[in-house]
């Protein structure tokens, strides 16, 4: 399903195909260049590993006038108390010179209406609250990401059963090259 949102040119957000390997590694390679959520960059290691452990769920490009723009990936995540169904939003990719134009926005909304379609229970993610809160993020104290101050883990469950426990995100997740 290719979903496009009112741009000019418009915006097309699609399924990853094969041939945007090296276009998804260097968006995101420019995207957290210089972020200051951290100081290594290993987000497209990460994409790298999940991809080779058959774990991207679901891993959406955008793409303006046929280039790649942004990326989102989405794999699966463990909860201590083996609740299945709950997936991890990670990393949200987009060109600086696309930032802040709701781009990623739309990306993020187009997976998780993909993981609603699949039945999916919710998703979890380590990012700013302030974005991620307007999105419909919330922190839940019944769910832990150990190694973090808790108020940037954040989760959107899709039903009324929310597990508890510590949250363990594909070990794609500790790549660094």
């Amino acid at each position: 399903m290719n979903k496009s949102i009112t741009t000019e040119p418009p915006l097309i957000i699609r399924n990853e195909k094969p041939s945007d390997i090296e276009d998804i590694t260097d968006v995101t390679i420019a995207a957290f260049t210089n972020h200051p959520a951290g100081d290594e960059l290993t987000e497209h290691f990460i994409i790298h590993a999940l991809r080779a452990a058959r774990a991207l769920t679901i891993s959406l490009v955008a793409e303006i006038n046929d280039k790649v723009i942004g990326h989102i990936a989405i794999s699966p995540v463990s909860i201590e108390d083996s609740t299945e169904g709950w997936y991890g939003l990670s990393p949200v990719s987009v060109l600086p010179d696309y930032q802040r134009q709701g781009f990623g926005k739309a990306l993020i909304h187009e997976g998780l209406a993909r993981l609603k379609a699949m039945g999916a229970g919710g998703c979890a993610l380590v990012g700013d609250p302030e974005y991620y809160k307007r999105l419909g993020f919330r922190n839940n104290p019944g769910l832990i990401y150990e190694g973090i101050n808790q108020d940037y883990f954040l989760v959107i469950p899709f039903t009324d059963t929310i597990p508890v426990g510590i949250v363990t995100f594909h070990e794609g997740f500790l790549a660094e090259s």
